[in-house]
């Protein structure tokens, strides 16, 4: 469980995202607050429950990428639902405790990822002394290798040394693929994952077969195979169970698709979906194929335009379940400009280290950074307001000739200024139906 001060969550939060200080500060307080039930004594930590958010906001200012990077820090299972694709029980459709499932399988991975860095090292010896059996058998056949083999020690060293890197080798893996009996119920066939191999396993015993690869790749799928086998899948996946009940996040976005608004006038279906997620959200007990999975102490977080709608029209119960409103603000050309220079994951800095791998050098002079801004704030006022998500179209198109020439420039140098912006993109932000279209 994380111990971030929610100073320090604000902080790390704001070397990704521009803004939004609200919001940031009502997450690090929600994470905070996690840390601090962790260490309440006896019976009152179970009635101590998170206090879910409701996050309020045009598309493009960052409501998702706080919660993924919130999710990230505090190294929690994190699904992102869209309320609109859900449909209420009765209707063909997903329903909503495949929410659950989906947050297990996250917490699932996670778990077996951390389990697995922590054989590495065993699987790795075993993994070398299976590839020198395909490279070199033992003599005798197989068993404990022989300390007088000072050809096999050899062979050892040379392989550690990275000779026999590019060397076809066979060897003999686990048979993973296998038909599978996919099971049709009310909650879809994803959520079902029954194979006949799973079925059948016990019965056949494990079967095996014969793989020609270079040493290389070997190397890695025999590491990978003897990791799995020395995890314990009963740790994982009580671990897994454990920290997607202490720790899961939940970010439903297009909340307010699903709820009431005069113009719509009343929808029994999306009522019905509200009223499907209340005992998710109130705390209900799910049954997942690994186990079940209670969501009492799972993290909510919703969010949603409201442009049409009010969280007012939201039901009563549902609104009750989010007391944290939060409301985002929308984005600016100064936010833009701070937008494409501050964050660590800049998408100046992004396409730089792409065609950086090309041996192109990118450059934006400041005056080229503010001219971007301006483009993109002019095409989200005339067209639709996407937020900083129009950033993206816009810096596509502007580099679109030098993405596509880049394998044939060889090393140079590229510098955008602002005249050469406003050349390439004036004639396209300046037309609003083509902006439509292109922008």
């Amino acid at each position: 469980m994380s111990g971030f001060t929610p100073r320090e969550v604000v902080s790390e939060l704001d070397r990704y995202i521009v803004g939004q200080g609200a919001a940031k500060r009502a997450v690090a307080i929600a994470l905070r607050n996690r840390w601090r039930r962790q260490q309440v004594e006896g019976e009152l930590r179970d009635e101590i429950h998170p206090k879910n958010i409701l996050m309020i906001g045009p598309t493009g200012v960052g409501k998702t990428e706080i919660a993924r990077r919130l999710a990230r820090l505090a190294d929690a299972p994190f699904v992102k639902v869209e309320a609109s694709k859900f449909t209420e029980v009765g209707y063909v459709g997903r329903d909503v405790e495949s929410i659950v499932r989906d947050l297990t399988e996250v917490g699932m991975k996670l778990v077996r990822e951390e389990e697995t860095r922590k054989v590495r090292a065993s699987a790795e010896r075993i993994a070398e002394e299976r590839l020198l059996d395909a490279l070199y058998p033992r003599p005798g056949g197989t068993g404990e290798p022989q300390g007088s083999d000072a050809t096999r020690e050899r062979l050892r060293e040379k392989l550690r040394a990275g000779e026999f890197e590019e060397r076809e080798v066979e060897i003999e893996t686990s048979d993973k693929a296998g038909p599978r009996l996919e099971i049709m119920g009310p909650q879809g066939v994803e959520e079902m994952g029954i194979s006949l191999r799973d079925m059948m396993g016990s019965l056949g015993g494990r079967k095996t077969r014969q793989r020609r690869t270079t040493v290389a790749q070997a190397r890695e799928i025999l590491t990978d195979e003897e990791a799995q086998r020395l995890i314990d899948a009963d740790v994982v996946r009580e671990r897994a169970i454990e920290r997607v009940e202490q720790s899961g996040m939940v970010f439903i976005d297009e909340i307010d698709k699903i709820a009431r608004s005069e113009s719509r006038g009343v929808d029994v279906s999306r009522e019905g979906v509200q009223r499907d997620l209340l005992p998710i959200i109130e705390g209900s007990t799910v049954q997942t194929k690994h186990g079940m999975v209670r969501t009492d102490h799972v993290l909510f977080i919703g969010a949603g335009a409201f442009h049409v709608s009010r969280p007012s029209d939201l039901i009563p119960e549902l609104q009750g379940r989010f007391p944290i409103r939060v409301e985002l603000d929308s984005l600016g050309e100064a936010d833009f400009v701070r937008i494409l220079e501050e964050p660590r994951n800049a998408l100046t800095k992004q396409y730089k280290a792409l065609l950086a791998t090309e041996g192109v050098g990118l450059e934006f002079k400041p005056d080229a950074i503010a001219e971007i801004a301006r483009i993109a704030t002019e095409v989200n006022r005339s067209t639709e307001n996407i937020g900083a998500r129009r950033l993206h179209t816009v810096l596509e198109k502007l580099l679109d000739e030098v993405l596509f020439e880049a394998p044939d420039m060889g090393t140079r140098d590229v510098v955008f200024d602002a005249a050469r912006v406003r050349e390439r993109l004036d004639d396209i932000a300046g037309d609003s139906d083509l902006a439509r279209f292109v922008l």
